[in-house]
């Protein structure tokens, strides 16, 4: 029984990270083929024995061609920028909620994650709404007479960071939410006692108690928004070279598979080192 348990997880992750994992590196080294699908194997069946077809041309690519590389710069300033924003604002919910009532904790983070809730194209859609120039933001500020025409503010970076601050926001409110409310208020009320002010108290002990699981907030939100597809495309500026996008036109516009995915196991070789940093947070 205990070995089924323990094999469960292990099944799972073969599953679903070794195995697509190995099948990207299998397409990677492949080549550029017409056909369905249009790749030809790295390894053939020839003579009575397995050959080695495969190619180093599309990870050759990557370092010849910059198009590539500042698409990879670009989608990890963009994650670093979202999950620095998410933090910036995660901190002061989660704090607010670690401080309520235990009976009024519960209700608060449901409110935070509510957002998961009802659906990424739902959000998009409001955030279409409320961002076209006849959208309701504009919609207000021409009524006050705070502008005189429309802003344009879909398609831009504002819209692509709003969009991106709404749907990983409540991944970086969870972890500090849980932190603040375990913290050890004792310290807190030793260092009051001995004289220190609020503000000192937060910053030489509360803030500093907190950090682990900022770090590991900012993770969370940093490494599925470096592959981002959906938001940026619906709501970011239209040539923006992000990695995610790249690698979407590679597979079903260019139909270049090999080059796809070799682009795809940069950005997981790229990530794996902030998913060990989180791993081991989780462990710490």
């Amino acid at each position: 029984m205990r070995a089924a348990l323990v094999a469960a997880p292990f099944l799972w992750l073969l599953a679903l990270v070794l195995a697509p994992a190995l099948l990207l590196g299998w397409i990677a080294f492949g080549s550029a083929a017409e056909g369905v699908p249009p790749v030809a194997p790295p390894l053939a069946w020839q003579a009575g024995a397995l050959s080695w077809q495969g190619s180093l041309e599309s990870f050759a690519l990557l370092l010849e061609d910059p198009h590539y590389a500042g698409a990879l710069l670009r989608s990890l300033l963009v994650a670093a920028g979202t999950a620095a924003l998410a933090l910036l604002l995660a901190y002061p919910m989660a704090f607010a909620i670690a401080e309520a009532r235990p009976r009024w904790r519960l209700p608060l983070l449901a409110l935070v994650l509510a957002p998961v809730w009802t659906g990424l194209m739902p959000r998009l859609g409001a955030w279409i709404g409320l961002l076209r120039d006849e959208g309701w933001i504009n919609g207000v500020l021409l009524r006050l007479g705070l502008i005189e025409a429309p802003l344009t503010l879909l398609f831009s970076d504002i819209a692509l960071y709003a969009g991106m601050l709404h749907s990983y926001l409540p991944y970086a409110v969870l972890p500090l939410a849980i932190a603040l409310s375990r913290r050890d208020r004792l310290l807190e009320a030793a260092a009051a006692d001995l004289g220190a002010a609020p503000a000192r108290v937060f910053l030489s002990v509360t803030l500093p108690l907190s950090l682990p699981a900022a770090a590991a907030a900012f993770l969370l939100v940093f490494i599925p928004a470096a592959g981002e597809f959906v938001i940026p495309e619906l709501l970011g500026p239209p040539g923006d070279p992000l990695l995610g996008r790249v690698i979407w036109a590679e597979f079903f516009q260019s139909r270049d598979w090999p080059l796809a995915a070799a682009l795809a196991l940069t950005l997981l070789a790229v990530l794996a080192l902030p998913i060990r940093a989180y791993q081991r947070l989780g462990q710490g």
